[in-house]
């Protein structure tokens, strides 16, 4: 957490960082414990990195690149469908079928979401926003990641106000809640 850079350049750090994570958890056997630290190490990244996305990114295009609004919100369906996921896979138990299939379609998931975002959103946000203003948004998705939540929330606001003003509260919660369990630690 915590590149440097601009958006886009922060952004895709995060995303190598995750493809990481899911090429450490295909690696192990399906039982093996493991897999619960590696998944609650992805959730994590993850769901930092969708609430820094949400505050900061999808407003940005939105109000610059032109169609935003729809690009913005396809975007934001995809991650209400992988915070569903992690939810779910969050209750699973390793060894369980539903823990490997929920894995697997977390990994699917979030693999599309990456190539459309790279491939597409932030060529578009780059083309359109001057380097001043893409280094800003990054300074902001950096901040936004250190306070943001570490669980995923699904009925929780995806859109500003309300959730630039009830994701640090979330993130704090949950911040207590790791701590006290050690998730996350390892």
């Amino acid at each position: 957490m915590g590149h440097g850079g601009n958006i886009i350049a922060e952004l895709t750090a995060d995303h190598r960082e995750v493809e990481e994570l899911f090429e450490q958890i295909q690696a192990l056997p399906a039982a093996d414990e493991r897999r619960r630290e590696i998944a609650d190490a992805f959730t994590i990244e993850l769901v930092r990195h969708s609430v820094a996305e949400e505050m900061y990114l999808y407003p940005a295009v939105r109000e610059h690149v032109p169609g935003g609004a729809a690009l913005a919100d396809r975007e934001l369906a995809d991650h209400a469908k992988v915070e569903k996921l992690l939810k779910d896979l969050e209750k699973a138990s390793v060894g369980e079928a539903a823990f490997d299939m929920l894995v697997d379609r977390v990994l699917a998931e979030v693999s599309a979401h990456v190539r459309d975002e790279e491939e597409n959103l932030f060529p578009a946000l780059g083309d359109v926003c001057s380097p001043e203003r893409l280094d800003d948004l990054g300074d902001r998705v950096r901040r936004a990641k250190k306070t943001a939540p570490t669980r995923p929330h699904p009925s929780a606001p995806d859109t500003p106000p309300a959730n630039k003003l009830l994701a640090p509260g979330a993130g704090l919660v949950d911040r207590a809640r790791d701590f006290v369990t050690g998730r996350g630690k390892s």
